[in-house]
């Protein structure tokens, strides 16, 4: 299971998803809430899981919820939980809070692709640059 905004999709999501899929038979994908993204997004929630719905490598992608993030953890009780390279949370944080939900998942830390060039903030900062 991944979780992330997945706005203005690019190579290092991609890359993501493919470090995922390599550690299990069957990628979830979970796509923040507008409510939970932390900046402005481009696209809205229904977009960004319409895309990510389309890729061929995931096999299920859906909206995370609203108020608490590991109610989709304990609903499909993933085998692994992979984490982005810049996830907000600590293995050993969310390793806590899943022992206290009783919800038993590796938790596996991606590496980051090319972050210099495929990183949705360096992306958005570009296009502002230039169509300002």
């Amino acid at each position: 299971m991944c979780f992330g905004t997945f706005d203005l999709f690019h190579l290092g999501h991609l890359n993501y998803f493919k470090q995922a899929k390599k550690l299990g038979d069957y990628l979830i994908v979970v796509i923040a809430r507008d409510i939970n993204v932390q900046k402005k997004a481009v696209f809205n929630e229904k977009e960004r899981l319409e895309l990510i719905k389309n890729l061929k490598i995931v096999d299920e992608a859906l909206l995370g919820d609203k108020k608490d993030f590991l109610k989709i953890i304990e609903q499909k009780k993933p085998a692994v939980i992979c984490l982005g390279y810049d996830h907000h949370i600590t293995e050993k944080d969310l390793r806590a809070k899943l022992k206290q939900r009783k919800v038993a998942a590796r938790i596996k830390r991606m590496k980051s692709y090319q972050i210099q060039k495929h990183k949705s903030s360096f992306i958005r900062n570009s296009l502002y640059r230039n169509f300002s």
